[in-house]
């Protein structure tokens, strides 16, 4: 289930809220500059669907989003099943970083916990199929996709390099909680 968890950085780790109304979620995360959404479910798509069927079944939001946002290229991420290096794959994204970008994602399918280090609050958003987010360049954050992590993204870009991270060695990401 999608949920926001909002934290003191300064209090004990017992949150100020914790929501999983949609519209509740989406207003807070707007007042920080986060964008949020819930797309429809594309139910002809079957779970483990290739990323050719993937990216026709949201091509008109893809388009919108791209056109709306400015983001250049799209792909799809798929974590999970046998894939053998998840576990290396997690400890990176449970370090705190930022990027030079906005960090886009869309779940197709599964669940994952995108934490938010914004001025003295933690934003714990447990995102789910269905639910897309865009995190504003140098938004501090980290990732957890669960010990065992099984989902699938689309994931936006501005920049043809994909993915790149610049860590802040600030250890806070191990004083709020993951996903199991």
């Amino acid at each position: 289930m999608t949920e926001l968890r909002i934290y003191a950085t300064q209090a004990a780790p017992e949150p100020l809220l914790s929501t999983s109304n949609a519209a509740q979620i989406s207003a807070e995360l707007k007042t920080r500059g986060i964008k949020f959404q819930r797309w429809p479910s594309k139910p002809e798509l079957e779970r483990g669907a290739m990323q050719e069927q993937i990216l026709a079944a949201y091509a008109s939001l893809i388009s919108s989003v791209q056109k709306n946002e400015g983001y250049q290229a799209v792909d799809v991420m798929r974590v999970g099943g046998d894939q053998h290096n998840t576990t290396s794959l997690r400890q990176t994204f449970l370090q705190e970083h930022q990027h030079a970008e906005d960090e886009v994602r869309f779940f197709v399918e599964g669940c994952g916990l995108f934490s938010l280090h914004i001025n003295d609050e933690v934003l714990q958003v447990v995102c789910e199929a269905n639910d897309w987010i865009a995190i504003p360049a140098g938004t501090r954050h980290w990732f957890d996709m669960g010990a065992n992590p099984n989902y699938c993204v689309l994931r936006f870009f501005k920049n043809s390099a994909g993915w790149v991270a610049t860590f802040t060695d600030d250890p806070i990401a191990a004083h709020y909680p993951g996903l199991p």
